[in-house]
């Protein structure tokens, strides 16, 4: 039994909390997310447009202190490379000692296509599993059904829909009045303590209205998307979306044997 109530279990400050990335996706699933969501041609990949966003999406894990160093950096030289490549004037094939120049993405796409391929043989894996945990979280297939209306089962999403989600949030709150309020160092244990009470009060929980209950601030933002992800870490919570980048949801879950111990808790 894995008890999680108190607060000496958690790193308290969100500077002191890391969040390993290779542990969730790496860079090369950042970019084919990216691709994805764009819905970008991975064989013509638009190097510039791609570089800014994979930028973005690192400035921001920096900002969160999550940990981006390692391959996602190298990762982010190589685009920058790349980038640099396109920029040059290309020889003139007409020249007798120029043959075809490789496209400077060439071995970007090669290891992209390649992880794709892996990727998609491991989640086959694993497929039945999650089609079956979805469905069974979804309390409301049966009303659907009794409808007469189809079911359209939720699929887990990875860490980089969500971020994904968490930078829509933090665009909206940008549009938004400012309000001032004297400053809360919320630490991340006690917002899981309230992410936990909200999420007991209902089935499941829209990620974005789970940012909704504070002040609105970058900080109190950063610091509930922390505790969403050490939530789903320790396996407290599953985020579950329906087809077609709709609505993440977000379920409490029971705390399978298997969990893994609070940053800083006991490790027997």
């Amino acid at each position: 039994m894995h008890a999680v109530t108190e607060h000496a279990d958690f790193e308290s400050s969100p500077d002191a909390y890391h969040v390993k990335l290779d542990a969730f996706e790496g860079p090369l699933d950042l970019l084919l997310h990216l691709i994805r969501k764009s819905e970008l041609n991975v064989y013509d990949i638009p190097i510039a447009i791609i570089t800014k966003q994979y930028l973005d999406y690192v400035e921001l894990m920096q900002e969160m202190n999550l940990d981006v160093a390692g391959e996602f950096l190298v990762m982010a030289s190589t685009l920058i490379h790349i980038k640099s490549r396109m920029l040059l004037p290309r020889p003139d094939p007409s020249q007798e000692d120029g043959g075809p120049e490789e496209d400077p993405r060439e071995a970007l796409v090669r290891r992209l296509l390649e992880h794709q391929k892996f990727k998609a043989a491991a989640d086959l894996l694993h497929d039945r599993e999650t089609l079956r945990g979805a469905q069974y979280t979804r309390a409301d297939a049966s009303v659907a059904a009794a409808a007469g209306e189809p079911f359209e089962p939720e699929l887990e999403v990875d860490l980089f829909t969500l971020l994904s989600a968490f930078r829509g949030v933090l665009e909206r709150a940008n549009r938004r009045p400012r309000m001032v309020l004297p400053p809360d160092q919320l630490s991340i244990e006690d917002r899981i303590q309230q992410l936990l009470a909200r999420l007991s009060e209902t089935e499941a929980c829209g990620f974005e209205d789970l940012f909704a209950d504070g002040d609105g601030s970058r900080p109190f933002m950063i610091v509930t998307f922390l505790a969403l992800l050490e939530m789903i870490r320790l396996k407290m919570i599953r985020a579950f979306q329906s087809a077609g980048f709709g609505e993440i949801r977000v379920y409490k879950r029971p705390r399978p044997a298997d969990a893994p111990h609070p940053i800083g808790g006991p490790q027997n």
